[in-house]
């Protein structure tokens, strides 16, 4: 069974515009960008030139030697058996961070021949990009490629079920047969998240022991990045950093704390260590909003905020928690249980907003989980574990901004109330279009 990844669509709607620029794909390792790439060029172009920087470094050669796109070109087609053709060759530049001449050398193939097309990925492009190195700026596009998401998990594992959704064109409760499957898929999406190798793991009924051990992989995947590819002194750091994350989040209020990293850390020390993961594409930093107005960023408190991770069934696996704690909702992990359903809910409105969520915080009153900024609406949002809804955190908020609406994801039925709208957790990735519908 082939993964069903929602980015394919924007693809082909870059290769139809006549404007196009060459493309950049960002996302983290093992998020599934050269698959998707060469999917993307075998079903839509009559031929795939792929080139892996990682793999071949007497590529570097061709670029040091010249900026101009026919000659390189003519250079690439001594690295393949592929024809390289204008309009019918999709050009694929893998690891393309390894390599700063022919990231900068995109900028030619934009003024000069735009009739190819070419697309560049790479696991750590973000860390690159970082950097600034003679990047080419505005002769770019970017496309951003995540895990799975819940709905695209769906999709490939209940065609029915998520065609119902889809149809959805009403604010109304979901059959009971309808939320008993939402709510199994849902739980088994905690476990394995969206990572593609856990996910064809999971499909082809190896069981959770498989999946478990691809995302081991993963884990162990990243953890030599940080060895590889960071500077020296952020190493430590990062890895710490990294490690405590499941703890940061364990915690009531989930704020970042830096002695929960090391006893007497500073925030200065550890900044660097921060912006790496984040270029890396590994985590999400969401800060505390002073005022909940737009634009939101504006309103950053850069000193208070939260990190997630990228992907949920990472966050499960390095936190240790046992699937079977998750499918069977235990008891025994009623505390991180409320960390894994905000950091799943963090995955599914990143993929949805333009702007990152933040948080909000009454001292001594209130904490909202998120706020967002859809259009022109600052959305404060809630989340629930399961189907108990108690608190006053957005009562608080509304008595203070009456927001237009309210969101709170929790495992009730979908229902709304006033301006409080109740979106199931399995529903989350549908949050712009109910949205829309009240």
């Amino acid at each position: 069974m082939e993964l069903y990844r929602s980015i394919i669509e924007e693809l082909k709607g870059w290769k139809s515009r006549p404007d196009r620029k060459p493309l950049v794909l960002k996302g983290a390792r093992q998020t599934g960008k050269t698959w998707i790439l060469e999917h993307f060029g075998r079903t839509e172009f009559e031929h795939v030139a792929s080139f892996n920087f990682d793999k071949d470094e007497s590529l570097y050669e061709i670029f040091e030697n010249t900026k101009v796109p026919e000659r390189i070109i003519a250079q690439l087609k001594l690295h393949t058996d592929s024809p390289i053709l204008p309009h019918k060759t999709l050009i694929i530049f893998d690891e393309i961070q390894e390599c700063n001449k022919a990231l900068n050398a995109l900028k030619y193939f934009c003024e000069d021949a735009p009739e190819y097309a070419v697309v560049a990925a790479g696991s750590l492009l973000g860390v690159a990009l970082s950097k600034g190195d003679s990047f080419p700026v505005g002769k770019v596009e970017f496309m951003e490629l995540y895990p799975l998401t819940f709905k695209e998990f769906l999709k490939v594992n209940d065609e029915k079920i998520y065609q119902y959704i889809e149809e959805l064109s009403d604010i109304v409760p979901l059959p009971q047969i309808v939320t008993d499957k939402l709510t199994e898929f849902y739980r088994q999406y905690l476990v394995i998240g969206g990572m593609p190798a856990a996910v064809k793991a999971f499909m082809e009924n190896k069981g959770m022991e498989a999946v478990k051990r691809e995302q081991k992989f993963i884990l162990d995947a990243y953890a030599l990045d940080f060895s590889k590819h960071a500077e020296s002194k952020d190493i430590p750091r990062i890895t710490s950093i990294w490690n405590s994350i499941p703890s940061q989040l364990a915690k009531e209020n989930r704020k970042f704390v830096y002695k929960m990293v090391k006893p007497g850390a500073r925030a200065r020390d550890y900044e660097d260590a921060l912006l790496w993961l984040e270029n890396a594409g590994l985590i999400y930093r969401i800060f505390c909003c002073t005022k909940p107005y737009l634009p939101l960023k504006s309103y950053d408190d850069l000193s208070a905020f939260k990190i997630y991770i990228s992907d949920i069934g990472l966050l499960r696996e390095l936190a240790g928690l046992p699937p079977e704690a998750v499918l069977a909702g235990s008891a025994i992990y009623t505390e991180f249980k409320g960390a894994l359903a905000e950091n799943y809910i963090l995955q599914s409105l990143v993929c949805q907003l333009e702007v990152l969520p933040r948080y909000w915080t009454s001292i001594g009153k209130a904490e909202v989980d998120f706020v967002v900024q859809l259009d022109m609406n600052i959305i404060p949002v809630e989340v629930k574990s399961d189907t108990r809804i108690g608190g006053k955190s957005l009562s608080v908020y509304d008595s203070i901004y009456h927001p237009a609406y309210k969101i709170r994801y929790s495992l009730n039925n979908l229902k709304k109330d006033d301006n409080l709208i109740n979106i199931p957790l399995y529903l989350a990735d549908w949050t712009i279009k109910l949205v829309a519908l009240q």
